[in-house]
């Protein structure tokens, strides 16, 4: 292939901007906002030909071990009868991480008998650490977390409806909205089936922590006799139709009161939209490292994998998700939270849910420890993992789930 050229870019944007204005009337505000994307990439473009780029990559995909943590698998029952996918890491008694039969090799000598003392010597029900995943992504985006707690507590990973490998929702597919609240009772339903009993740590990226909002204000008695702690990254309590992700005021307004409709649009053209994310690749992963990232220096095998979680989620599925955001208000609900020890985990450059988001939790859980990251995006788990698993074991020493010189 030959170097792209300047021209390639301008072009790149023309196309981007021309397909919005067929979706509908705000096509001139988004046809903006994927022109400046473009230009996001411009030298990239300008120095690495397009051939190149492909290589760099499949070959990101063949050797990043990103995503490539595995465990028991389950499978939850949602109150509309959508299958939810979880898979649970658990303690085994020789020290060993239970991974669908296979012992991991990698846990610290003497767990076994650490569970024992931590439990107690009749082996009631352990400790569980649920991780609730964001919006377009799925459970592996907790890699690094899940890597750094092996072996030391038992923890669950779930995909939420629609993304991963959970099921399409039932309901969605007859026409009924996807809220919040629906995704807070999925919580539940996976709850009941992976950790039926014992105490029970949340933890939540984004959409992830909204449910986990949603899960106390239905189940607030739950939070109350079973949750250890909490730990709400990146997330918001509602107002997120006021967010601007760092464009025009006036831009993002018009982008705003159209783009629900838009989405629809596409969503019913998905194998057409589906085919044109795959020809503008370059133009898909300059937006996602803009709203997923904040350094510049980001892990190029890390990029590459929040770029895959992410195109994996179908563009029906974006759609249909998107009007629960602006609808989210679950500010009356944070009051279930206190009294037990609370992380609130935020990037200062955070375009998504920006860290006043957190800030405003924070204001309502006033003994909760706030961080607000700097230098870091949307994913900052993936961004600065060694930071937030820090923070989160920090979180597990202080309520006794591991000890502290497990850290």
């Amino acid at each position: 292939m030959s170097e792209t050229s300047a021209e390639d870019v301008v072009a790149t944007a023309a196309v981007a901007a021309a397909g919005w204005r067929r979706a509908g009337v705000a096509g001139a505000a988004i046809g903006v906002i994927a022109a400046g994307a473009a230009a996001g990439v411009a030298v990239e473009r300008l120095t690495v030909g397009r051939g190149m780029r492909k290589k760099a990559r499949l070959a990101l995909d063949a050797s990043g071990p990103y995503g490539s943590l595995r465990g028991l698998p389950g499978r939850a029952v949602a109150d509309d009868g959508t299958e939810l996918y979880y898979e649970v890491d658990e303690i085994e008694p020789d020290g060993g991480t239970s991974r669908s039969g296979a012992r991991s090799g990698s846990a610290p000598a003497g767990s076994g008998s650490r569970r024992r003392r931590l439990f107690g010597s009749k082996d009631p029900a352990p400790l569980t650490v649920v991780f609730s995943h964001g919006y377009c992504l799925g459970q592996d985006s907790w890699h690094f977390q899940r890597a750094a707690l092996r072996g030391l507590v038992r923890t669950v990973h779930w995909d939420q409806r629609s993304h991963g490998r959970s099921e399409r929702g039932r309901a969605q597919a007859e026409g009924v909205p996807v809220g919040i609240d629906q995704l807070g009772r999925d919580l539940k339903a996976v709850l009941d089936a992976a950790a039926p009993e014992g105490p029970l740590v949340l933890v939540g990226h984004s959409m992830g922590g909204m449910t986990m909002m949603a899960l106390a204000d239905r189940y607030p008695e739950l939070i109350r006799d079973r949750v250890a702690a909490v730990a709400f990254v990146g997330t918001s309590s509602g107002k997120l139709g006021e967010v601007n992700f760092g464009l025009p005021v006036a831009g993002v307004n018009a982008v705003r009161r159209v783009l629900p409709g838009v989405l629809k649009a596409l969503g019913s053209q998905t194998e057409l939209v589906e085919r044109g994310r795959r020809a503008t690749a370059d133009l898909f992963a300059g937006l996602i490292k803009r709203y997923s990232f904040g350094s510049r220096d980001v892990d190029p095998a890390v990029a590459r994998f929040a770029e895959r979680l992410i195109e994996s989620t179908p563009i029906d599925v974006v759609a249909e998700f998107y009007p629960a955001f602006t609808e989210h208000d679950k500010s009356g609900a944070l009051p279930a939270f206190l009294g037990i020890p609370v992380l609130i985990l935020a990037g200062d450059k955070d375009l998504v849910t920006p860290s006043s988001h957190s800030e405003a939790i924070a204001d309502e859980l006033p003994d909760a420890e706030l961080v607000i990251v700097p230098d870091a995006g949307h994913l900052v788990m993936l961004e600065h993992p060694e930071t937030v698993t820090d923070r989160l074991a920090d979180l597990l020493v202080r309520i006794g789930a591991v000890p502290a010189e497990a850290r």
